[in-house]
């Protein structure tokens, strides 16, 4: 348990999927289910054909593969920290520019002016919502500007709503 009463991710487990769809929506049932996972780039030795995978505390493994059955979400497999989960990629980075911060997770790259929390520029990524993303968020403050995974459907979307994430996060006086 962390200082705010909830039970942190302490790992040991790595759920692996096919699809990059059905990776998110198991973070979203199992965060409804109340488990504490992440959602993170799996080792690439463990990539087979998606670039996501959810971390889990493995002693929950049982009522996590039971919730995912029954919500119909399929996983290829769950690995144990022993099997190369331990290998798990950060993929989120911040770079100061000065006057603007730039927050890159994964490919996807979200820059705003320190100063306003104005949001100055999106890029990466190869997805098709992504002009979208693009044009809804530039020139909105971060804290007005539409959360990426609530109008994108897309791994692109999701690495980008990471970044807009970290960059709230900094905005509000986080690390």
């Amino acid at each position: 348990m962390g200082n705010n009463g909830k039970k942190s991710v302490d790992g040991g487990g790595l759920v692996i999927f096919e699809d990059v769809s059905q990776a998110i929506q198991a973070e979203k049932v199992l965060r409804a289910g109340g488990y504490e996972v992440k959602l993170i780039a799996p080792p690439p030795k463990y990539r087979m054909g998606c670039d996501l995978g959810v971390v889990i505390n493995l002693v929950e493994k049982a009522g996590i593969e039971r919730l995912l059955k029954e919500k119909d979400v399929h996983f290829m497999k769950i690995l144990s920290t022993t099997e190369g989960a331990a290998e798990l990629i950060s993929v989120v980075k911040t770079t100061d520019y000065g006057k603007w911060l730039m927050i890159k997770a994964g490919n996807m790259k979200l820059a705003f002016e320190k100063a306003t929390g104005i949001i100055v520029n999106t890029s990466g990524g190869g997805c098709p919502d992504i002009p979208y993303l693009h044009a809804e968020m530039v020139d909105k403050k971060l804290t007005e500007a539409p959360k990426p995974s609530e109008l994108g459907y897309t791994l692109c979307a999701l690495m980008l709503d990471r970044a807009y994430e970290e960059a709230l996060t900094v905005w509000n006086g986080g690390n």
